[in-house]
């Protein structure tokens, strides 16, 4: 019982931990791109693979992450995930080669993936009901800061030789930390009610589980049984829907969309940089304080809603500020550019070049471009062929110069209103509704899967901004996110149950009940549903 008082801060700094590592494998690239140009040579195409070489290892993750979730049990797959991340750590600061290079960031890939699963579940099912919403946000709040410490060490190390080595390395800081946080907390929830050492787990799930379990087979995700399909169905619109409303493209191409409006100085763009970060450190935060007061499912219209008009906003504003587009693989990250969220969001660079893409969990890891260094490759494996141009204005239409001003500050507006609606609503409230609406049996499987298709439709989105910009225009392309964000907004609407103040046992009874009618998530509320709550004796 002694231990008792301790156990809630170390759930909240594996979340915290695990969110800060994935925020600062995402972004550290950015920095580090540029430096392993100049010493390693890097062709275009050379960029692109080392690039998307973490993308390639979290798709992996998260398509047979799931089975080891379930398998080994959470805490051992975190463990598991940090000591992958680790040896991924000393492949990069040590690399001579491009080839150890790409095994370094493969298994970042793969290791941060794995862990932002495993976390998400880990302490959705150690905590209570009361504090599940918080803890599991944090992890949000963690990618945020794991963005921004990788800025600060992008920053404070460009200059020093072999800086980008040191860049790779820190990142085994906070998955250490987090290995130390772990070996104090329980397994899981079995045997956390065994040790009756954390607040009010989840209302009898840990003793149901014992006793006489369901089995799961992976098929039973798309079948009747349990209303696992309706399960499936919400999870799976909920991640596309995060994706589909373009929000990796609206940010990683945050820089351009301000440069064709007017933008034109680089410290006016990185003070629009600086300013969505403000917002989106502010957004989070709020998230984490609402999300157990107002509820899942209110966050996540109230997002979607504002989401829909503030990208429709941009449209509407690029109407007036036409843009030229061109496909181009020229463009190098900046050395103090960020790179996107998972499951969430990226800030924008000072640059006004189209971005390498590529992507992450919440996420979505484009790389932002700069570097007048890179203009020499014209495209991949075509050293000698004449440049491809890249995304640029066009000049906007002739107006008056408080008209000008004005559209300026209405895509910054929009721009910040966007990027408030994704940190507050799907960043971070899809996942914890994911690690609530399975069965526990099933739980890690049925994550990873809805998780492998944000990662396939977040690499879709990214790979085809310029060829979508190049057949409609770029102000159709927003419009065409917006009416996507309205589509998500109907879909939450009918489809995504409240899961606010219950259990894990709860919300599995409510989908068992439910079948999938159109009035699934109509006014529904924590209160106006019947419950059979399982009555719990106290372990010996």
């Amino acid at each position: 019982m002694g231990r008792s008082p301790p156990l809630l801060p170390l759930c909240a700094s594996v979340s915290l931990l695990g969110g800060l590592t994935f925020g600062y494998e995402l972004a550290v690239i950015s920095g580090a791109l540029l430096p392993l140009q100049l010493d390693f040579g890097l062709s275009c195409l050379e960029q692109e693979l080392l690039v998307g070489s973490l993308l390639l290892g979290a798709l992996l993750a998260s398509l047979g992450g799931g089975f080891l979730i379930d398998c080994y049990g959470r805490k051992r797959a975190i463990l598991g995930s940090n000591a992958v991340l680790l040896a991924g750590s000393l492949s990069l600061g040590l690399a001579g080669s491009l080839a150890w290079l790409v095994l370094g960031r493969w298994a970042a890939g793969f290791a941060i993936s794995l862990s932002s699963m495993a976390c998400c579940i880990y302490v959705s099912e150690l905590v209570g009901p009361r504090q599940r919403g918080v803890l599991v946000s944090l992890y949000e709040a963690g990618i945020t800061a794991g963005i921004l410490l990788s800025y600060a060490l992008n920053y404070a190390l460009a200059g020093v030789p072999g800086g980008w080595r040191h860049m790779f390395g820190w990142a085994a800081a906070p998955a250490v930390l987090q290995c130390l946080s772990l070996l104090i907390l329980p397994a899981g929830a079995d045997e956390a009610a065994a040790h009756r050492d954390l607040i009010p787990l989840q209302g009898g799930e840990a003793t149901k589980r014992g006793l006489g379990r369901p089995r799961y087979s992976f098929l039973d995700l798309f079948r009747e049984r349990d209303n696992m399909r309706g399960r499936t169905t919400v999870g799976l619109g909920l991640v596309l829907f995060q994706q589909l409303t373009g929000q990796p493209n609206v940010l990683c191409y945050a820089s351009t969309i301000f440069h064709s409006v007017g933008f034109r100085g680089g410290s006016s763009a990185v003070l629009a940089s600086v300013g969505l970060g403000a917002v989106k450190v502010a957004a989070t935060l709020a998230a984490m304080g609402l999300v157990d007061r107002a509820g899942r499912r209110a966050l996540l219209l109230a997002g979607c809603a504002l989401m829909a008009l503030s990208v429709s906003g941009l449209g509407l504003v690029s109407f007036a500020a036409p843009m030229d587009s061109g496909p181009s693989c020229l463009a190098m990250p900046n050395a103090t550019s960020p790179s996107n969220l998972p499951g969430d969001s990226n800030l924008p660079t000072g640059s006004s070049s189209r971005p390498l893409p590529a992507t992450s969990k919440n996420q979505e890891e484009p790389v932002s471009s700069t570097a007048e260094k890179a203009k020499r490759h014209p495209r991949a494996g075509d050293p000698t062929g004449p440049p491809v141009p890249a995304l640029r204005t066009a000049g906007p239409a002739p107006a008056a110069a408080p008209e000008r001003a004005l559209l300026h500050w209405t895509a910054l507006v929009c721009m910040m209103v966007f990027v408030s609606a994704f940190s507050f609503g799907f960043g971070p409230v899809t996942w914890l509704v994911l690690s609530e609406i399975y069965p526990v049996e099933i739980r890690g499987r049925a994550f990873a899967f809805c998780n492998s298709f944000n990662w396939a439709a977040n690499l879709l989105i990214s790979l085809s901004f310029l060829d979508l910009i190049g057949a409609i225009g770029l102000s159709w392309t927003f419009l065409l996110y917006g009416l996507t964000a309205v589509l998500g907004l109907g879909f939450i609407y009918l489809f995504v149950p409240e899961t606010k103040g219950q259990s894990l046992a709860e919300i599995d009874q409510q989908f068992q009940r439910r079948r999938f009618p159109a009035s699934f998530g109509h006014r529904q509320s924590a209160s106006g549903v019947q419950y059979s709550r399982i009555e719990v004796s106290a372990a010996s």
